[in-house]
C-alpha cells in the first residue's frame, strides 16, 4: 500500500515543512577560525605537551578574535586563557599570567570569572597572593560583577587566599561587613575567623617586639661574658705562674719574710707553733686557690 505524502512528510514540518530533493541538507555552523585554533592549542599542551606552541597558537587566536565583535566568542576567550594560563605555568613562566590575561582584557573588571578564579588559585600556591591583591579587590567592587553567580565563590576565594595570608585583616572585615554575597552564618565565622587571626597577629607582634629588645641587649651582655672570660684567663694565668714554683721554695720565701719583718728566733720553742699555723695557711690556700680553678665559668 502506497502511503500518504502528507504522513510521511509530517515528522519533518517541525523543521520548516517538507523536505524536497532540490533543497539543500541543514547543518550546523562551521566553527570559527579561534574555535579551531583554541582546539589545535589544547591537542599542543595535553597530547604533544608542546607547551610553547600552544601558547602561540592562543595569541594567535586571539589576534583573529580581535576583529570579530566584542560579545562575540566569549567561551572560546575565556577558554584560550585557561589554555595560555596552563601552558605559562607548565614553562615555569607563571609570573606572567596576570599580566598575559590583561593585554588582552585590558582591566581587572573584565575579566571572567573563572580565568581570575585559575589566577588566584595559582599565585598562591606558588606562595605569592600580593601579587592577585589589586586585582581582585578591583574586580570585587565592580557593580557589574557583583549580580554574578560566581561573585560569592570569588569572595571567599579572595578572603581565604589572599587577604588572610596576607594579614590584610581589615580589608578582610570590609569585605565581609560590606558584602551581600555571605550569609549571616558566613559572617559570623568569618569575622570571628579574623577575630583569631587578629590575636594572633598581636601574639607575633609581641613576640617580635621582645625578640627585638634582647637584640638590643646583646651587645652589652656579650661584652660582659667577654671581661669575664678575659678576667678568668688572667686569673689563671697568675694562679699557674704562682705554682710553677715549687712550694717548699714559697714557703721558705714567706718565712724569711717574716724573719725580717717580725725578727723572732725560730730555733725558740714559742715559735714553733707560729711556723706550724703559717705552713697550715699555706696548705689552706694552696688548696682553695686549686679548687677555684676547677669551677666553671657560667655563661
Amino acid at each position: 500500500m502506497r502511503s500518504d505524502p502528507a504522513t510521511s512528510a509530517a515528522p519533518l514540518r517541525g523543521l520548516g515543512g517538507p523536505l524536497r530533493s532540490s533543497e539543500p541538507v541543514r547543518s550546523s555552523p562551521a566553527p570559527s577560525a579561534a574555535a579551531l585554533l583554541l582546539e589545535e592549542a589544547a591537542d599542543l599542551l595535553v597530547v604533544h605537551l608542546d607547551f610553547a606552541a600552544a601558547l602561540r597558537t592562543c595569541e594567535r587566536a586571539w589576534q583573529g578574535l580581535a576583529e570579530e565583535p566584542a560579545g562575540a566568542s566569549l567561551e572560546v576567550k575565556c577558554s584560550l586563557c585557561v589554555v595560555g594560563i596552563q601552558a605559562l605555568a607548565e614553562m615555569d613562566r607563571w609570573r606572567e599570567v596576570l599580566s598575559w590575561v590583561l593585554q588582552y582584557y585590558q582591566i581587572p573588571e573584565k575579566l571572567p570569572p573563572k580565568v581570575l578564579e585559575l589566577c588566584v588559585l595559582l599565585y598562591s600556591k606558588m606562595q605569592e597572593p600580593g601579587a592577585m591583591l589589586d586585582a581582585v579587590s578591583t574586580w570585587l567592587r565592580d557593580p557589574d560583577n557583583q549580580g554574578l553567580p560566581e561573585y560569592r565563590t570569588l569572595a571567599e576565594l579572595h578572603l581565604q587566599r589572599v587577604l588572610f595570608p596576607l594579614g590584610c585583616l581589615s580589608e578582610a572585615e570590609e569585605l565581609v561587613v560590606g558584602s551581600a554575597a555571605f550569609s549571616e552564618e558566613q559572617r559570623l565565622e568569618a569575622l570571628q575567623a579574623i577575630s583569631v587571626a587578629r590575636q594572633q597577629q598581636k601574639h607575633r607582634h609581641s613576640g617580635s617586639e621582645e625578640a627585638q629588645k634582647l637584640n638590643q641587649e646583646g651587645p652589652s651582655t656579650h661584652k660582659f661574658l667577654s671581661l669575664l672570660t678575659l678576667l678568668r684567663q688572667l686569673w689563671d694565668s697568675a694562679v699557674s705562674h704562682f705554682f710553677s714554683l715549687p712550694f717548699r721554695r714559697s714557703f721558705l720565701a714567706a718565712l724569711l719574710l717574716c724573719l725580717l719583718v717580725v725578727r723572732f728566733d725560730p730555733a725558740s720553742p714559742h715559735s714553733l707553733p707560729f711556723l706550724y699555723k703559717l705552713a697550715q695557711i699555706f696548705h689552706r690556700i694552696r688548696e682553695a686557690v686549686s679548687s677555684l680553678c676547677q669551677l666553671p665559668l657560667h655563661d
